[in-house]
């Protein structure tokens, strides 16, 4: 009997679609908005975002958190947030939507940024202008290396065994040679940083869970806000729903670019 191949299948998409999170769709909608805005020409949304290391001071700090979500061209837009999305709505559902935004908003977008700054300005002398979400990408599969490896350190190619941590830098490699002008050193940045995240050595810089039950508590964020994720995995499960007699468990749920001027990060 021949193959055949998988057919599209419109309803999958759309309960996929529906159970994106809150954060992760609002994620999305600004890389949308913002490509959106590169058609008009009174403002040079890539210019005016873009982490340019030396345009970067006290007064443009900002950068270190729009340069993700700006992106140049339709193609790179689309296939940074193919790339992010799985990732992301799976990073907020196992963490929850503040958690999530606290970290996005903070660390694991001014980290990769700094490291790069400190690197192509301090070390390199240079002044490529980076942006595009695949920061996230790379940041998020640096983390997912740190978490393969502790689940099964090795994976067998013939007769080799290679740890299985250097799967992103595998594909960064891949990226780098596939897909032209992306920054090889943007992306290592992001990758080391998704490593020490993986590890454990940024918990100090997330909220503790303590604050952030309370300000939902206090705000009722999961009642107002559709596809709210409460950081009470075990309470609220994992999108938040309200357990119930009926309620299946955790593990029924769970089955249930940078672009600069002259490199991007990214296809």
């Amino acid at each position: 009997m021949a193959p055949t191949l998988p057919q599209f299948n419109p309803a999958r998409l759309r309960s996929y679609v529906f159970r994106i999170p809150l954060f992760t769709r609002i994620i999305l909608l600004l890389i949308i908005l913002f490509w959106i805005l590169e058609f008009q020409t009174a403002w040079d949304i890539a210019q005016w975002g873009a982490l340019v290391p030396l345009e970067v001071n006290l007064g443009t700090m900002y950068r270190l958190n729009t340069y993700p979500l700006i992106h140049l061209g339709f193609l790179h837009a689309l296939l940074n947030t193919v790339a992010l999305a799985p990732l992301l709505e799976r990073f907020e559902a196992d963490h929850g939507t503040l958690l999530t935004a606290a970290m996005f908003v903070g660390p694991l977008s001014t980290l990769p940024a700094a490291a790069y700054l400190l690197i192509e300005r301090g070390l390199l002398r240079g002044n490529t202008a980076v942006m595009g979400a695949s920061v996230w990408v790379f940041v998020l599969l640096g983390a997912e290396g740190i978490k393969a490896f502790r689940a099964n350190p090795y994976f067998a190619i013939g007769t080799s065994r290679i740890p299985t941590w250097t799967t992103p830098l595998l594909a960064l490699v891949f990226v780098t040679a596939l897909v032209p002008n992306t920054s090889f050193l943007g992306h290592l940045c992001s990758v080391g940083i998704g490593y020490i995240y993986g590890l454990g050595y940024l918990k100090i810089l997330a909220p503790p869970e303590k604050i952030l039950r309370w300000i939902e508590g206090k705000l009722n964020l999961l009642g107002r806000l559709p596809h709210y994720v409460s950081i009470d995995q075990k309470t609220y499960g994992r999108y938040g729903v309200l357990p119930t007699t009926n309620a299946p468990s955790v593990d029924d749920v769970n089955e249930g670019s940078y672009i600069g001027s002259t490199e991007r990060l990214g296809p």
